[in-house]
């Protein structure tokens, strides 16, 4: 708390303040400050409100101790002066007997007899003060439930008594019902019961997360997965790393354990580890251990004991060792509750939870399914298929040959070899093999830091590749192998070219680079005596490409024939010289250029022929990668059917390959738009997600993170709004997320999305409070104003949407700042009218001056969009603009002004036409005019001839539909006549 409130008013103001903030340690903190504030006061009433306020942050924040001592308090000075609880207060101290008979049942150490006699003491206080006792008969059962009773006469006395103004909840009632039918076994009762809360047309401030968590397994049980599925990711974000919902979370725990999805359950269990060390309830403690501990209990029957995990503060623990110390505390929690109950209910339904069976082997709950082995701290390379084990040698000698002959040929199956290779010279016990076929170690270490070297240029990580090439170059020298010293100093050369550049000359810096670049592997190729065919491809190979990638880099035309022209030079040479991998190479460097360069058609002539060559004479491997350049063809000439099925082929023909061999992530990803361009949106949605995933274990993680990015948007435009929110949620959890080691736009981007998911799922204020956040990171971006202005609008126009006009004013004066240095025009016309209508009609007559204040500045930015001859993409500007002026001023009862603005829209409109959209518009503007002047202003017979005129118009033009509102007013206004 900043300052210590010095008035009354300040306290209030103080006291509404924290009632904004979630529920947690600051909240309570603040609270008990308010309390000792309060107290100097010498006021009975606002130190009423302030313990008010304390109990609430104790009971919500699972601090179950606290809550009955601070009641305690205002029952005292209820006694002591009842006539200062006017009839909220009094009703609220009624109201929390409940909390404090569900604390008491919290804290093992409580005697049962004590928390009778506080069910007695409920009893008496309510019977006194002339009250139902349906919620005193509720608390009953609870204890009754909670101890493990029989609970059926508790159950009826409690559920057939009529509802008071001091029941709980419907929501949490139905909750209570529903659990009672649970515990006799009877799965489809509870989930009838349960059905308003589940379906949302009942809810409270833990519901309907708190009904969520229980129902999960009963939908299983009764198949209705998917219903299960899409209620765990709302309910899960309902609950999340919330204290007084830690029993909750273990249930969501529990339900990934139980549905084959262990690896997102320790994804969870890791966001939530603040619950081992933030939750003060015994009872929670008890529930949120026992679903920790089913999860961990699964994971190491997996075989996955040695997995790290997410536990207690201060030490690093794996699945095995956390578990141990989880069960132990629980099994003594649990002991604990037995022992005070007189019963062994809570060990055994401990033990029931423990002993369940995964109710499915594999349900997909998020688009980012994930599997234990995927969370190793070191992930195994990408396992060879059967043919390519069966193909590695076991001597090493006879490894080291059969590694250099398929990587000559660019077999796919090489990269088995080598891996195999690298463990065995990695080994303790190593020994170089005294074998001419091999060489000397210099050689073969040359030959692993090579191949490493490639796999860091495919990974885009220049550098590195760069300092390998160019330490296997030195060894191959000192093995006496200059060709193979010469091919690896061209890779360095390479590598070095194409590291990234920077400011604004960074494309011309880098195409210069590969010039350079390939001057020196042309004098290499030249200068490097003795090369073998082999070689001389694979510098020819560089050359090349050097040259490939300028073009790539630059587009320019005067770029395209020198690649053609080497690219025929490697075409001759391997011909010649029968180097199959080399020749379908070539080609297919040829049709790429024509594809960079936009002649298509030549591009696919091209493709074709390689692809008739590839059937017919191989290599087999490289039918994937053609297929997929062909697909990509196929989008740019529009052809969708036929990328489609090009990409399809590709993706089948590469499962015959090594995992690791083909880059199956682009595959998907051109699938995707093929998809999407056929109109099959959750195709393409199944297509990012497994190219992104892909992308990410190949580690390409920028690709894969964009890639997630687009199945994001993707999802949110599909309506799957949970889906949404779960994936981004789980990609910012990422180590290296949330470590700044990734692109910020990048991230900012996906948080852009998961906030406008959150307000498409009605989370406002979570919505707002990221817009919020991304629009102050927003402000430093010098560099794109633009996007700044975007992601300010938006922010203003949630904070309006809560009524936060004074924000909203802020936000919007930062989005024309950063629109003044990076014209958004449209955007900004739209954000500002929308807050006019929002203040307008949220506020009345006394808003109007501040709707009024946003028009004016849409009206300005309309004016400089006229200057600059910009043409809205939606409704043009000036027209929207008198629309909303029309709209604002009958909001605020300005009736005249109102109808002023609406006849100017209709003006600017001019008359209907054929355009359906057109005559949409013009229709609703006329239906505004009429209301504000058949009905607020009393004049409906100018009123019904605008209309009848409107209806002639429109019903000539053949626009029908838009004469229904219309024809409804007329007769309204003729009715009232």
């Amino acid at each position: 708390m900043p300052t210590t409130p010095q008035t009354t008013d300040e306290l209030y103001q103080a006291l509404q303040e924290n009632d904004q903030r979630p529920y947690g340690r600051a909240r309570t903190v603040t609270a008990e400050e308010l309390v000792d504030a309060a107290e100097q006061f010498d006021e009975p009433v606002p130190l009423i409100h302030a313990l008010l306020e304390l109990q609430e942050a104790y009971t919500y924040g699972s601090e179950p101790r606290k809550s009955p001592v601070v009641f305690a308090r205002l029952l005292t000075l209820f006694d002591e002066q009842p006539d200062v609880f006017d009839e909220r207060l009094r009703h609220l101290l009624f109201w929390r007997f409940k909390w404090v008979a569900h604390a008491l049942r919290q804290l093992p150490e409580i005697p049962l007899a004590s928390l009778r006699q506080w069910l007695t003491e409920m009893r008496d206080r309510y019977e006194k003060a002339g009250l139902g006792l349906q919620p005193y008969y509720g608390q009953a059962y609870q204890l009754a439930a909670h101890v493990g009773e029989d609970t059926t006469a508790a159950y009826e006395l409690w559920a057939a008594r009529t509802r008071t103004r001091l029941s709980d909840c419907e929501a949490c009632e139905t909750c209570q019902r529903a659990l009672y039918h649970l515990a006799a076994g009877d799965d489809e009762r509870a989930l009838r019961a349960w059905e308003p809360v589940l379906a949302g047309k009942e809810s409270c401030q833990e519901e309907p997360a708190r009904s969520v968590s229980h129902a999960l397994l009963p939908l299983l049980r009764t198949g209705h997965a998917d219903r299960a599925r899409e209620l765990h990711l709302a309910g899960y974000r309902g609950c999340r790393r919330n204290p007084s919902m830690a029993a909750e979370v273990g249930r969501h725990l529990e339900f990934c354990a139980l549905t084959g999805n262990e690896a997102r359950g320790l994804e969870l269990l890791a966001e939530n580890r603040g619950l081992f060390d933030e939750v003060d309830s015994p009872s929670d403690q008890l529930d949120f251990l026992t679903g920790v501990e089913v999860l961990l209990q699964r994971v190491e029957s997996l075989g996955h004991g040695a997995l790290p995990a997410a536990g207690y503060a201060g030490r690093t623990w794996t699945v095995a060792g956390l578990r141990a110390e989880v069960r132990d505390r629980a099994d003594d929690l649990a002991a604990r509750f037995d022992a005070r109950n007189g019963t062994p209910a809570h060990t055994e339904r401990r033990r029931a939870r423990l002993d369940r069976a995964p109710l499915l082997d594999a349900l997909e709950l998020t688009l980012r399914p994930r599997a234990l082995d995927e969370l190793a701290p070191a992930a195994p390379a990408a396992a060879p298929t059967a043919r390519t084990a069966a193909a590695v040698p076991e001597s090493l000698p006879e490894l080291v040959v059969r590694a250099r002959e398929l990587d000559e040929l660019g077999h796919p199956d090489a990269r088995a070899c080598w891996d195999r290779l690298r463990t065995l010279v990695a080994a303790r016990d190593h020994t170089h093999p005294d074998d001419p076929a091999v060489g000397p170690p210099a050689r073969l270490r040359a030959d692993l830091l090579d191949e490493e070297a490639s796999r860091a240029g495919e990974k885009d990580e220049y550098a590195d590749a760069a300092a390998l090439h160019e330490e296997a170059a030195g060894l191959y020298e000192d093995a006496g192998r200059p060709g193979d010293a010469a091919i690896s100093r061209a890779g360095a050369l390479l590598a070095t070219a194409e590291l990234p550049a920077r400011g604004d000359g960074a494309a011309e810096a880098k195409a210069a680079a590969l010039t350079a670049a390939h001057a020196s592997i042309v004098r290499l190729h030249e200068e490097t005596p003795g090369l073998t065919p082999y070689q001389e491809a694979r510098l020819l190979r560089l050359r090349v490409t050097a040259l490939a990638l300028r073009l790539q880099t630059t587009g320019s035309e005067d770029h395209v024939a020198p690649v053609l022209a080497e690219a025929d030079l490697l075409h001759a040479f391997a011909e010649r010289h029968d180097i199959t991998g080399q020749v379908s190479g070539a080609l297919l460097l040829r049709a790429s250029t024509f594809a960079i360069s936009g002649d298509l058609p030549a591009a696919l002539t091209e493709i074709d022929a390689l692809l008739d060559r590839l059937k017919a004479r191989g290599p087999a491997w490289h039918l994937p990668r053609t297929l997929g350049l062909r697909g990509r063809i196929q989008l740019g000439l529009r052809d969708a059917r036929a990328a489609h099925a090009d990409l399809s082929e590709a993706l089948r023909l590469a499962a015959d390959w090594p995992a690791d061999a083909i880059d199956t992530g682009r595959l998907h990803g051109d699938l995707a738009e093929a998809a999407m361009h056929l109109g099959r949106p959750e195709e393409a949605l199944r297509h990012l997600t497994r190219s992104a995933e892909l992308q990410l274990r190949r580690g390409s993680r920028t690709d894969a993170y964009c890639a997630y990015s687009n199945a994001a948007q993707l999802s949110l435009d599909l309506g799957r709004v949970e889906d949404c929110i779960a994936l981004l949620d789980s990609l910012l959890a990422e180590p290296d997320v949330a470590a700044g080691e990734l692109d910020d736009r990048l991230v900012a981007q996906l948080r852009l999305t998961r906030a406008r998911a959150l307000h498409a799922g009605e989370d406002l204020k979570a919505a707002t409070a990221e817009f919020v956040a991304l629009a102050a990171e927003s402000a430093g971006w010098d560099d794109d104003p633009g996007s700044h202005a975007m992601i300010a609008a938006e922010t203003a126009v949630l904070l309006g949407e809560s009524g936060e006009f004074d924000r909203a004013r802020e936000a919007a004066d930062q989005a024309l700042a950063a629109h003044a240095r990076d014209p958004r025009h449209e955007l900004l016309s739209n954000c500002l009218r929308e807050l006019a209508r929002l203040q307008a009609q949220q506020q009345g007559p006394d808003g109007l001056a501040g709707a009024r204040a946003f028009l004016a500045d849409a009206g300005r930015v309309a004016d400089e969009a006229r200057a600059a001859g910009y043409e809205a993409q939606g409704r043009p500007l000036d027209t929207a603009l008198a629309y909303e002026h029309g709209r604002v001023n009958a909001y605020a009862g300005a009736y005249e002004e109102s109808l002023a603005a609406l006849d100017r829209a209709l003006a600017l409109l001019g008359e209907p036409g054929n355009d359906g959209d057109r005559a949409g518009e013009w229709a609703e503007c006329v239906r505004l005019a009429g209301a504000v002047e058949g009905i607020y202003l009393e004049r409906p017979d100018p009123a019904l001839t605008r209309l009848d005129a409107a209806i002639s118009r429109l019903t000539a033009l053949g626009h029908a539909d838009e004469t229904e509102a219309l024809t409804a007013l007329a007769s309204r206004l003729r009715d009232e006549e």
